[in-house]
């Protein structure tokens, strides 16, 4: 099996911002496994976060050993990034061999859209205003804040955007005192979620506060492994497949969450629609998608995903699946 990585850059199409920083572009990490005249493909966004570079990854991938198989990559390599990438691509690439889509051999349900989060960059309050006011509408905004300031800078996205509704993510930038604070201003304002308030190392808070307004886990939750940790502090948790590892333990996750009673959210790093595209299978039903990656670049991948009124749309066979 031919087996190629590359790093590819996406300038984005304005400054993104979070809690912890800013960035311009997105850089990605593609895996293209190549079997006769069959060619599959994955991608994946290294995370800083979880201490990954696309260097990083990249040297991850390459101290691999062919052949590789769904069943075997957990035990020869962590959930994760890498792993992520080269997981999609098994998956494309049984799925241009078979001839089928990916959801046959998965035995799903054909896929259909899926209502998507637009996440508006952390900004001032004016800014983040108009940034609301330019994408009033779209039915679901999410909202980067990070700590103090936030009640001004959700009061002016509602301001900017009346009718949306609206979740925000706190990147691990809020304190106990913070919620307790903020939280009964943001549920009069009709924000209905919070992501991870409290760094993940320290949210055991969360089992004793009032949550008036839910809390759903991302940097808490990477794998099924996360969940006991997560019970009776949160209310949901956030798929994301650059953190399970894949298509393959994203699916697992979501169904060991349902049965311990989370609800589901299934989110991305800012990468192309190569990289969301696996992740609109697992949104299926979820109580909030946030696959916005592709809207969020100047240009995306040839075949890329399609976006209207009903919401990202699953893949053509040409991008992924």
């Amino acid at each position: 099996m031919g087996f190629e990585t590359s790093i590819d850059t996406f300038p984005l199409a304005q400054v993104f911002r979070i809690s912890r920083g800013s960035r311009t572009e997105a850089k990605v990490v593609r895996v293209t496994l190549r079997d006769g005249d069959f060619v599959g493909q994955g991608e994946c966004v290294p995370y800083a976060r979880y201490g990954e570079t696309p260097d990083s990854v990249v040297t991850q991938l390459e101290e691999l050993n062919d052949p590789f198989d769904h069943r075997g990559l957990p035990d020869v390599i962590a959930p994760g990034a890498a792993r992520n990438a080269l997981d999609c691509a098994l998956w494309d690439l049984a799925a241009k061999r078979a001839g089928k889509r990916v959801w046959d051999l998965l035995g799903m349900v054909e896929p259909g859209p899926e209502i998507t989060a637009y996440t508006l960059s952390l900004d001032t309050p004016d800014a983040m205003q108009a940034q609301a006011a330019k994408n009033a509408f779209r039915p679901l905004l999410k909202t980067k804040l990070g700590g103090e300031g936030d009640v001004a800078r959700i009061e002016a996205v509602r301001r900017g955007a009346p009718d949306a509704r609206i979740i925000v993510d706190a990147n691990e930038g809020w304190s106990a005192d913070a919620y307790r604070d903020v939280a009964p201003v943001l549920v009069k304002l009709g924000v209905t979620m919070v992501e991870q308030p409290f760094p993940a190392g320290d949210d055991g808070v969360l089992a004793e506060l009032d949550r008036i307004l839910p809390v759903c886990a991302d940097e808490s939750c990477h794998d099924a492994g996360s969940l006991n940790a997560l019970a009776g502090k949160y209310d949901m948790i956030n798929i994301k497949l650059d953190k399970t590892g894949g298509l393959t333990e994203a699916l697992s996750l979501r169904t060991a969450a349902r049965a311990q009673g989370f609800e589901i959210m299934v989110g991305c790093m800012v990468g192309s629609s190569l990289g969301m595209a696996p992740a609109v299978l697992v949104a299926q039903g979820a109580a909030v998608t946030d696959l916005d990656g592709p809207l969020l670049l100047k240009e995306d991948r040839p075949f890329g995903l399609a976006y209207d009124d009903a919401g990202v749309h699953p893949p053509v066979a040409e991008l992924w699946g």
